[in-house]
């Protein structure tokens, strides 16, 4: 049953479905009338749409009339967002729209694409073994595509971001504890790790941030490193890009062990140069092939699980460094401030949630500090 419109709304009336609907009349072309349609789920979000596009019309700006699907929409959107997104993140985009959007939500009409139908895509996703996080993934990638459809004026609203986003159980990291780290250092002493470990055991970089540091990017007089890049696989290559965010991107004091680590790690390198004579392939990195190149990161892990076993230790990815790295620090005293700028971490609260383990033994620490303050 259709309403009667408000005043100067234009032709807003209620369908049959419960929702509600616009239409433009954008004139004629070609003998045909062009009309462009508008729906929402209330009144006031198509009067919002129909005083948009009539804007659009008086200023002479052109309006669309496509009826765009999702899959043609999302197509389009990765094709325009290519150049500002990183190469690795921009695989992974594509690969959700791909794999997961498109063969479920790809054939609805952009303008008729509902939260429910987000909804059981998402329920899908996750009865379908998906892990929570992943589906979180498709959600977070769908919403920012629908983010620009909104501000392209495609759409009145992001459906997406209407959604349930499924609950991430956050399951403590694994660390080595400072008698273990002690140990897998001394397995890795005289090993072509050996710097690798140092550095990644003591400042906590990420294992594309450690495999991308160049002898450019350190200071060893004054026992700095700067993190400028990072070493990812993109497109089945290994290539050095920008770091994630401009946290990433930052200068790191170093402790003298890691410098003497790393001295014995340039002498090793040069003599690869000269056993390799011209074929050394000078990439400019620290830890790189017996020939100069980038260090394949799968040999790297299959060598570190070997010095794992021969420190007597239990499994551990190379990412538990990161983690032992600031599990240590805190531990020390180290204020989580620092511990935030040494790893890199947009937010404090990211680390403190990260490694709320540990805070327990740092905040009985400053009690006693207190105690003895006020008591001495």
């Amino acid at each position: 049953m259709a309403k009667k419109r408000g005043a100067n709304e234009g032709s807003i009336y209620r369908r049959s479905d419960g929702r509600w609907c616009a239409t433009v009349d954008l004139g004629w072309e070609s003998g045909k009338r062009k009309r462009k349609y508008l729906y929402g789920e209330t009144r006031a979000e198509v009067a919002n749409q129909l005083t948009r596009v009539l804007n659009e019309k008086v200023q002479g700006l052109p309006v669309a009339v496509e009826r765009q699907t999702v899959a043609q929409f999302l197509t389009g959107w990765l094709d325009s967002a290519q150049p500002s997104i990183r190469p690795r993140t921009f695989e992974r985009f594509e690969g959700i729209v791909r794999l997961h959007i498109i063969p479920t939500l790809g054939r609805f009409r952009l303008d008729r694409l509902r939260a429910q139908h987000v909804q059981a895509l998402l329920n899908r996703k996750g009865r379908e073994g998906l892990s929570a996080q992943s589906v979180k993934h498709i959600r977070t990638v769908l919403s920012i595509a629908l983010n620009r459809a909104v501000k392209w004026n495609m759409i009145g609203r992001n459906v997406a971001a209407l959604t349930d986003a499924p609950k991430i159980e956050r399951e403590p990291v694994a660390t080595l504890s400072l008698e273990e780290a002690r140990k897998l250092l001394d397995a890795a002493s005289g090993d072509r790790l050996e710097g690798l470990l140092s550095v990644a055991l003591a400042v906590g970089l990420r294992r594309g941030e450690a495999l991308g540091l160049s002898w450019s990017d350190v200071d060893l007089d004054a026992g700095v490193i700067r993190v400028s890049h990072s070493l990812q696989r993109v497109g089945g290559r290994l290539q050095l890009v920008a770091p994630k965010t401009s946290q990433s991107r930052r200068s790191i004091a170093i402790p003298e062990v890691v410098v003497k680590a790393l001295r014995r790690h340039r002498a090793r390198q040069s003599e690869d140069r000269l056993a390799a004579g011209s074929g050394w392939q000078d990439s400019g990195l620290i830890f790189t092939s017996r020939v100069g190149t980038p260090i394949e990161p799968r040999n790297m892990i299959r060598a570190f699980k070997g010095l794992l076993k021969k420190a007597g230790l239990p499994a551990a990815r190379f990412h538990d460094l990161r983690h032992t790295a600031a599990s240590i620090l805190l531990a020390q005293g180290v204020h989580p401030r620092a511990v935030m700028e040494i790893l890199g971490h947009s937010r404090i609260s990211l680390t403190m949630d990260t490694y709320s383990h540990v805070m327990p033994s740092v905040l009985r620490e400053a009690a006693d500090k207190m105690g003895l303050a006020l008591g001495g």
